[in-house]
């Protein structure tokens, strides 16, 4: 932790909480690119970035490989994926020389317990999700102490009060994209001649798993289409502990 150096961290949790203030603070107004590069170097060896290798994936990882190929990259395989993901990400691996690349899948006994038959997602998708990607992914992420998300406020009202730097489950995340939108995205992605996702020209701006994500109509959230005429919103990733007071980012 930082704030252990400056004798600061008296409580875990609260001294997690200052220090992502702390970093927030620090580090608004700045490029991306400069805000993956200081995560990096605070957290050197203990920092993986998580990708899903959709839509919007090859920016950051382009960011990534551009400071380190070697970056830890977790990739949740849910076994429910478009192929076309699959395909993506072998893609962007080659494109990038990314040589970190951290695959996990759920737990066989979990699937076996919760999931025999392959469709709980139609009676349950939270518990889908929980056996498929929350528990997978904390498991991935036992040996970081940070990580970095590729969320952005404009994707949904779910996430237009994201912090540049919060904490979730006693780590750091890190979200340096949070004020782009997608005009920058994909500028970004054809200045650097980066392939976009197969799926995206289909009309599936979100891509998660093949059953619960569906193509969005003109003029809808870019969420929309996934779990859609369901209340879910997230699949539960992203529901930790959260950070203290938002801090605008860039």
């Amino acid at each position: 932790m930082v704030l252990d150096a400056l004798g600061l961290a008296i409580d875990p949790d609260q001294g997690l909480t200052a220090e992502a203030r702390l970093l927030s603070a620090r580090h608004e107004g700045e490029a991306a690119e400069a805000i993956v590069a200081a995560a990096l170097d605070l957290y050197a060896g203990q920092i993986a970035l998580v990708s899903s290798f959709g839509a919007d994936s090859a920016v950051l990882l382009a960011m990534v490989a551009d400071i380190d190929r070697a970056l830890p990259v977790i990739f949740l395989d849910t076994g429910k994926l478009f192929p076309a993901t699959i395909a993506y990400r072998d893609r962007l691996v080659e494109t990038l020389g990314l040589t970190g690349i951290v695959t996990r899948g759920p737990d066989a006994s979990d699937l076996a317990a919760t999931d025999p038959a392959g469709a709980l997602w139609m009676v349950d998708t939270d518990a889908c999700c929980e056996t498929r990607k929350v528990k997978p992914l904390a498991a991935a992420l036992q040996p970081y102490a940070a990580w970095i998300s590729g969320r952005k406020r404009y994707q949904a009202d779910t996430r237009a009060k994201l912090p540049l730097f919060e904490t979730a489950d006693g780590r750091i995340k890190v979200n340096p994209l949070l004020g782009w939108d997608r005009a920058r995205i994909e500028a970004y992605r054809e200045a650097r001649h980066l392939p976009p996702h197969p799926l995206v020209a289909e009309g599936y701006p979100s891509i998660g798993c093949l059953p619960c994500t569906d193509k969005v109509k003109p003029g809808e959230d870019e969420r929309a289409g996934r779990w859609r005429g369901k209340t879910k919103t997230e699949c539960g990733i992203h529901l930790g502990r959260p950070s203290g007071a938002v801090i605008p980012g860039i």
